[in-house]
């Protein structure tokens, strides 16, 4: 089959493709399979060292100027003192795309449109038919990578605010896992300091019998939490008690650490209910900042050997590069206050050390809201200068904007209180059960409780995924039950229902798609092909995501995928098809579903065969 694909012999970067072009191997996506010609025609025509010349290959703006363009020549244009097209037709004369493309063909001032045969197109499916990740491979040399999210606060209920670190950051690690890489999962929750000193103390004062209550709930601790801080604001002998409490806390003491391992581990189990409606991996690993704070002398000592630290009014500081006052001195980040004590900026030091040093991570990502870019900014520079981040190790922090109320504000409960995570999520499911019963009724349709329930719960906590993730993350966005929960545009709901139309398409016509696999497939119309085309672009997408760490590029791409799927579907009768052309079609029904599956589940959605 390979041998109806490839013409042997061409040229190296012919051959390089060949011998990954197995059933065993997945093969290389489009562009880069196109870019790989690029290289070997423009160092055949321009010289060796144009081998590694970006040839600029992107898809066309118009369908009827082909799939892809390539616009090197109007850059070289100088470089080379000749014309732009002259230069096109030296690297086109020596590009071998016969096995792929139509004739190429210049245009304009030196563009080389491209467009790809449909013979090539059937023999990529054929690829992706048997293998369980459509022929997408992974990465030759995966990473040992650290994704940290979502890092709730211990004794506080997850609110709206944690939404979006929870769904983006369990994207990022799929994604990188799919990839192929070791992916450490780490949630950096809030678990140590004068927080904890002021609740231990107010509970110990106030409500002794609470710690030893198995009915203590995290709503009670909200409630305990909000008491203690009222008093720590306005009663000076609690202050010095909460105080106390710190230092009894970080000196050890066995009464103070179990109040603190009662209050963690009722705060875990509750928040562990929310990570599994969201679909968040069982195998994130809390660590907080009380693991690191046994590290946070080190960190100081270390960047003093360094020669970094200066002392400033009594603090222990590192004066940053790029950050000054209004007199434009340096900024300093403090590491060690002057009373001694430590803050969010020695802890966040203190884990990139030890992430680096001890867990051998090469890429460090960050998933937390825009209002820390500074933050992150300016502790990357400080462990960058200390000497820390070597080898290839790269420190990436992706913010996210706000999630809004309707009134473009934070949503806020009555009380004016950040409103509960569970509560939304809650709301979610309920709303699309009541809807699911309507539309059961109007259609005089039966179906069990259990199924009504599991298919709200998919569609509403996916259309609530969904809703975020299909948003620039560097934005903010309106949270708008109507809008994520519609049936119809770039939506949760819409495209589960692609997946589950599909799964219909296939009991309607008696046939088992997962026995397509070796079925051959026949391109005839526009649609179909405009279908493949869009496939084969999975890969392209989730490897951007992964080095752009924008989620929103593969809900994008999913929801494209369904708007063409739906117009292909509308224009070419499957079912009522010819055998031959029925049962091709139903393998791009088949592919169509799997794809959606795939790109659905790294966005921590699953799918539903009925809805």
């Amino acid at each position: 089959m390979i041998d109806n694909w490839f013409q042997t012999g061409k040229s190296l970067a012919l051959q390089a493709s060949l011998s990954i072009c197995t059933r065993s191997t997945p093969i290389m996506t489009v562009i880069l399979e196109l870019k790989h010609r690029f290289a070997s025609a423009m160092a055949a025509a321009l010289g060796a060292e144009f081998a590694s010349q970006d040839p600029v290959l992107v898809p066309t703006s118009n369908p009827k100027f082909g799939d892809y363009q390539a616009n090197f020549a109007m850059g070289l244009s100088k470089q080379l003192s000749q014309a732009p097209r002259q230069i096109a037709q030296a690297v086109l004369d020596r590009l071998e795309v016969s096995d792929l493309c139509e004739t190429p063909e210049i245009a304009g001032p030196g563009f080389i449109n491209l467009m790809l045969k449909r013979s090539y197109l059937e023999g990529r499916l054929g690829m992706m038919q048997g293998d369980d990740r459509l022929g997408i491979p992974k990465v030759a040399k995966p990473q040992r990578v650290i994704v940290d999210y979502p890092s709730p606060n211990i004794a506080k209920e997850m609110h709206v605010g944690h939404l979006r670190p929870a769904v983006i950051g369990e994207c990022f690690a799929r994604i990188l896992e799919f990839q192929g890489h070791d992916v450490l999962k780490l949630s950096h929750v809030g678990d140590w300091g004068t927080p904890f000193g002021m609740l231990i103390a107010h509970l110990q004062s106030a409500y002794p019998e609470a710690l030893a209550s198995d009915e203590l709930n995290v709503a009670d601790l909200a409630t305990f939490y909000r008491e203690a801080k009222k008093r720590f604001d306005s009663d000076e002998a609690f202050q010095t008690s909460a105080r106390q409490a710190v230092v009894l806390l970080q000196a050890g003491d066995e009464t103070t650490l179990k109040a603190w391992r009662v209050v963690c581990a009722l705060s875990k189990r509750s928040y562990r209910k929310i990570y599994d409606a969201l679909g968040i991996a069982e195998d994130i690993v809390d660590r907080g900042e009380s693991f690191y704070n046994p590290y946070l002398a080190d960190v100081v000592t270390a960047l003093r050997a360094s020669g970094l630290l200066v002392e400033d009014q009594g603090a222990q500081c590192v004066f940053l590069e790029g950050f000054t006052n209004k007199e434009g001195n340096p900024l300093p980040l403090i590491v060690q206050k002057s009373d001694g004590g430590y803050n969010y900026a020695t802890t966040d030091l203190a884990a990139i050390r030890y992430r680096i040093s001890e867990d051998k991570a090469q890429r460090l990502v960050y998933t937390t809201d825009v209002g820390q870019t500074n933050h992150f900014i300016q502790v990357f520079q400080v462990a960058k200068r200390a000497g820390w981040v070597s080898g290839g190790v790269t420190l990436e922090h992706a913010p996210f904007g706000l999630v809004l109320g309707a009134d473009g504000k934070r949503i806020k409960s009555r009380d004016g209180e950040s409103v509960p995570l569970q509560e939304l999520l809650d709301e979610a499911v309920e709303r699309t059960r009541s809807d699911l019963v309507k539309r059961l009724e109007l259609e005089e349709r039966s179906e069990t409780p259990e199924w009504i329930d599991h298919v709200a719960q998919v569609v509403g906590l996916g259309a609530v995924k969904y809703a975020d993730l299909s948003q620039n993350r560097n934005s903010n966005y309106i949270f708008d039950y109507d809008r994520m929960l519609a049936l119809a545009g770039n939506t949760a709901p819409y495209m589960l229902y692609v997946y589950a139309r599909v799964q219909s398409i296939g009991r309607k016509g008696g046939v088992d798609l997962s026995q397509l696999e070796t079925a051959a497939v026949s391109l005839s119309e526009a649609d179909e092909v405009t279908l493949v085309k869009h496939l084969l672009l999975l890969q392209d997408t989730i490897d951007a995501v992964a080095a752009d760490l924008l989620p929103n590029r593969l809900a994008q791409y999913l929801f494209e995928l369904a708007q063409k799927f739906n117009v292909f579907f509308e224009n070419c009768p499957v079912l009522k098809a010819e055998d031959s052309v029925k049962t091709s079609r139903l393998v791009l029904c088949d592919l169509t579903a799997r794809t959606m599956k795939i790109g659905l589940d790294l966005l921590g959605i699953s799918v539903l065969d009925r809805m």
